[in-house]
């Protein structure tokens, strides 16, 4: 046995084990640096997991093994040297203040299209399981999206790239790492590296490193949706700089978007959407509240809360905008001038014009969408300018994201030139992306050397000479921005299950290191930090962005650019493009939860459809799940069709992200991939498409086909101004009714929970949350369109009014833990029960599956297992199951199952209070969902802590019990949506 200088001790069998350090420098809590290692010993598991022959068994020595095997082996970094794996048994030192069966929670961050957000990951033994937002981190404040939610399923899919290959064949880290470091004869004028978008710190002194090393390189970053670059060029038409927003929504008293979905698809989401709810909060009838004004193509979730939407196409939008902004008193005169449009949009122009102009100086703010061209950001500015808000709600910040050295189109000419012989492609996947006319995948042909570091052996992939790895951010260091600027360190909670790498070491390479490895590079780039601290918390103090002095000065600039500009066509077919809300930009195709998870407007689960508006499904006699053919551009592209209630008459709508051809075994032909239609000037709409219905038709998986109340007191809304002359409209549906069952006397904690339907935006956060905290299967698409879907939330949305203009309102519906639950009395094998502290109970063990309760359930909570899904997955992509929380029952075929109200989350805080021999606080016990969701649209607690937020939600006016005439008695209680229109639009 010997022991080496980094403190590993080996001996003749190859195990390796890590030496006990000193108590004095054990990490802190929720940091996972090299001196926290000694927690396990190390296994390899490798290519082991997700095999189809042996799926992972709670109870067998090897999974054991295996799960304890994938907890970090980080210890011991030094330099640039990277070790060699380890091979591992289980725990024989305990960790500092780790305890068996005791969660742990890590700070660190995850990037989306170059933006970082704060998230706190919970680990079991060593296993990443669930996803929440970071309190700390200014951007997320303990809030996530969906997509990060369901980032932790990334990390344990199957399908992901394993190993590195050199033209097809197995080839190794070290091949590849050494090709990189090579000098170069040619000072790196035939070196070029794509990436996608990013503010990583190490990223940006490791591109520094390779400029200084190769002069003659050049760098490009790309993304399937421009992130900000029309937005940067707007400010640079109006305030003379490349500058990017900072909105403030919480000091907005009236807010315009301009196909501006700020809930839900804008970057710093979470911000706005926080900011945005604190102010349509009603907690009285007299409270003052925003308005908010929308104009927009395709019905989106911002678009479903506005007090007035005005559905256009996108190309339209501009004229609407100057019409408005030509309205304002105090607009530049340059801006003036008559614009003409139809009468509804004529009216409401004119209307937010002086609705605008009613609204003190700096308490108003316009907001523009990234799909919209540079000249209605400088617009935007303008009038923002023009009301006063440059200095309260509309200020301005330096970009944040790197900037390459040269465009897409201009690197593709080089390839095409012969300029290139070696490309570097960091992630993404530009070869399904880009639009087919720049002809990027036959340039790449004429590179000697294409190497690739992604997920998954990809559309990109197949056309490179070599293919790496890429490591998921739970299993790699890196750092990153947010849109503040807040600099965040990404650290792994687990050991790279299959030898993936993060793309920095790609760079280190470059930069001339033999050896590079994450760790060291992103110490290097944060010397002077309090690394613990910033471990610790999430979050690099002192590195938010300061706002910078902005001036308007633009006006004739604006005034040059809008003349230049054509009107739209009357009547002429607009194709839009979008990024899926579930599967973005496709990168996240291969994930079974965001396929199943229903978008928020049309709740299509599985595949993208041409969203049409009624009138034009009306002319061109179109039905839903009609196959028609979309052409644009010059190509063509065969494609279901769905009817879509507000959807801008003359425009279909179609989403990216789908359409994949890669390997990756779920994705693989899910519907169809929009960007083939795309051009470089058309990535966000094309004004001229044709639509020809071919006479077949394709099954479309919808997870709610009733889309109105019928009369029925659901949902219910009123207005600011109906609220406060009849504060009580609600009261008739929260009294007692009359009951054959008797009140039963509860005492104690009594757990209820409390929704706002004035916040529930629909984006699904919380579905997610639940499906991910409460290990909920997926189905398919036979099976969603057999109603047989799992998900125990669901959020119906609702249409009332004109259906070509209609309004829209969220439900979040979940068991309601009914007081006098009728599926408790027709369970002929008491297997559903009421617990002595009010929750509506399942004894999995004692279900044979009659489904009576779920006949006898008037909301329609109850799911039914009729397949055992667990083992379906465990066959084909078996670690999936590594996902599950241990403190969660895995349920099996035939049962019912539900909403527990995370049951598991309140009987851990009540055990920890008791040994700590104290009352549970008010608070304390968070639902999956409440936690999650960014408007904070859920509140829940116990109705004994009557100074909690949910009880005095409880005591509003406007809430209400969902079909309170059954006698059910529901936990669950519902705040009344309230909408603050316009008079003059009423």
């Amino acid at each position: 046995m010997s022991a080496d200088e980094d403190g590993r001790v080996s001996n003749d069998n190859g195990l390796v084990r890590l030496r006990r350090p000193s108590p004095e420098v054990a990490s802190p809590w929720r940091s996972l640096d090299e001196r926290d290692q000694t927690a396990t010993y190390l296994a390899s598991i490798g290519d082991d997991l997700g095999e189809a022959t042996e799926p992972p068994s709670a109870t067998s020595r090897r999974t054991f093994l295996q799960f304890l095997g994938a907890s970090m082996s980080l210890a011991g970094l030094d330099g640039c040297a990277r070790k060699q794996p380890a091979q591992i048994l289980p725990y024989s030192i305990t960790p500092d203040g780790a305890i068996p069966g005791v969660p742990r929670e890590y700070a660190t961050a995850m990037t989306l299209d170059g933006f970082a957000t704060g998230l706190l990951v919970r680990s079991s033994e060593g296993r990443p399981t669930k996803v929440e937002g970071n309190p700390d981190h200014p951007t997320s404040r303990g809030k996530t999206t969906l997509l990060q939610q369901a980032s932790l399923l990334q990390l344990y899919d199957p399908d992901r790239m394993r190993g590195v290959e050199n033209r097809g064949r197995p080839s190794s880290w070290e091949a590849l790492l050494a090709l990189l470091c090579k000098d170069r004869s040619d000072a790196g004028a035939g070196l070029r590296i794509l990436a996608e978008p990013t503010a990583s710190p190490t990223f940006q002194r490791l591109l520094g490193l390779v400029a200084s090393r190769h002069p003659g390189s050049k760098n490009t970053f790309w993304s399937a949706m421009p992130v900000l670059a029309n937005t940067l060029a707007g400010a640079q038409l109006a305030l003379g700089k490349r500058l990017q927003p900072r909105l403030d929504f919480a000091r907005a008293d009236v807010i315009l978007t301009l196909d501006a979905d700020f809930l839900t698809s804008m970057e710093d989401q979470l911000v706005y959407s926080r900011d945005w709810a604190a102010r349509r909060r009603v907690a009285s009838p007299g409270q003052a509240m925003s308005r908010l004004y929308t104009v927009e193509c395709a019905l989106s979730p911002t678009g479903t809360m506005a007090d007035h939407r005005l559905a256009r196409r996108s190309a339209e939008i501009l004229q609407v905008a100057r019409a408005i902004a030509a309205q304002l008193p105090t607009i530049a005169p340059e801006l003036r001038g008559a614009v003409e449009l139809d009468p509804a949009a004529a009216r409401f122009a004119a209307a937010v014009a002086r609705d605008l102009a009613r609204c003190a100086p700096g308490s108003s703010l316009v907001v523009v969408g990234e799909r919209q061209p540079p000249w209605l950001h400088a617009l935007g500015w303008a009038m923002n300018a023009a009301l006063g808000n440059l200095r309260t709600t509309a200020q301005a910040e330096d970009p944040v994201l790197l900037e390459g050295s040269q465009d897409l189109p201009a690197l593709v000419h080089d390839m095409q030139a012969g300029a290139v012989d070696t490309l570097i492609i960091l992630d993404g996947n530009p070869v399904y992306s880009t639009p087919p006319e720049l002809g990027l995948e036959a340039a790449m042909d004429q590179v000697r050397e294409r190497i690739y570091c992604a997920d998954y052996h990809n559309e990109t992939a197949s056309r490179c000479t070599w293919v790496a790895p890429r490591a998921h951010y739970l299993e790699s260091w890196g750092d990153g921005r947010a849109y503040d600027g807040t600099v965040s360190i990404v650290q792994p909670l687990i050991e790279a299950l299959h030898g993936a790498r993060p793309p920095i070491e790609l760079l280190g390479a470059l930069a001339g290191l033999s050896a590079p490895h994450a760790h060291a590079l992103v110490r290097a780039t944060h010397p002077a930090s309090d690394w613990d601290a910033a471990l610790q918390r999430g979050v690099v103090n002192d590195t938010t962005s300061p706002l910078v002095a902005i001036t308007f000065g633009g006006a004739a600039a604006i005034a040059a650019a809008l003349g230049t500009t054509i009107a739209p066509s009357p009547h002429v077919l607009e194709l839009d493009f979008y990024l899926s809300p579930t599967v973005h930009d496709g990168r996240f195709t291969n994930n079974p939860w965001l396929l199943e998870q229903p978008e928020p407007t049309t709740k299509l689960t599985w595949e993208n459809a041409a969203l049409v508006a009624p009138a034009l499904a009306k002319r061109l006699g179109l039905a839903n799940e009609d196959v028609v053919e979309l052409v644009c551009n010059g190509r063509a592209l065969s494609v279901p069709v769905f009817i879509s209630p507000g959807q801008a008459d003359d425009a279909v709508a179609l989403w990216l992200g789908y359409g994949r051809s890669g390997a990756e075994s779920i994705a693989s032909k899910r519907g169809v991939n929009a960007a083939s239609l795309r051009t470089r000037s058309t990535l966000a709409f094309a004004p001229d498409a044709r639509l020809r219905k071919l006479g077949l038709a394709q099954s479309l998986a919808s997870m709610q086909t009733q889309r109105t109340m019928l009369g029925r007191p659901i949902a219910l809304a009123s207005t600011k101004a109906g609220y406060e002359a009849n504060p009580g409209f609600t009261s008739e549906h929260k009294g007692e009714v009359a009951s054959l069952m008797k009140p039963v006397p509860f005492e104690g904690l009594q757990w209820a929970m409390s929704i706002d339907l004035g916040l529930c935006t629909g984006c699904s956060s919380c579905m997610v949350a639940c499906q991910a905290e409460n290990n909920i299967p997926v189905v398919g698409k036979a099976e969603v369109e057999k109603n047989r879907e799992m998900h125990w939330l669901r959020i119906d949305t609702y249409f009332t009014g004109e259906v070509d203009n209609p309004g829209v309102i969220h439900q979040p519906m979940m068991c309601q833990h009914c007081e006098t639950a009728p599926c408790e009395y027709v369970c002929p094998v008491n297997a559903t029960v009421h617990s002595p502290d009010g929750l509506n109970e399942m004894v999995y063990n004692r279900c044979v599956g009659t489904r009576f309760c779920s006949n006898n359930c008037p909301y329609k909570v109850r799911r039914f297992n009729w397949f055992d899904w667990n083992k379906r997955v465990a066959a084909n992509q078996g670690s999936y199951q590594l996902a599950h929380n241990p403190e969660v029952t895995v349920r099996e075929r035939g049962v019912m199952e539900k909403c527990s109200y995370c049951v598991q989350r309140i009987r851990g805080a009540e055990i920890t209070a008791q040994i700590a021999h104290r009352m549970l606080a008010p608070g304390e016990v968070r639902s999956a969902c409440q936690q999650a969701c960014p408007t904070g649209a859920i509140e829940f607690g116990s109705l004994s802590h009557v100074e909690s937020t949910m009880v005095k939600w409880r005591q509003e006016p406007r809430s209400y019990a969902v079909l309170n005439d059954q006698g059910t008695r529901p936990r669950t209680m519902y705040l009344a949506r309230i909408d603050n229109p316009n008079p003059e639009l009423a």
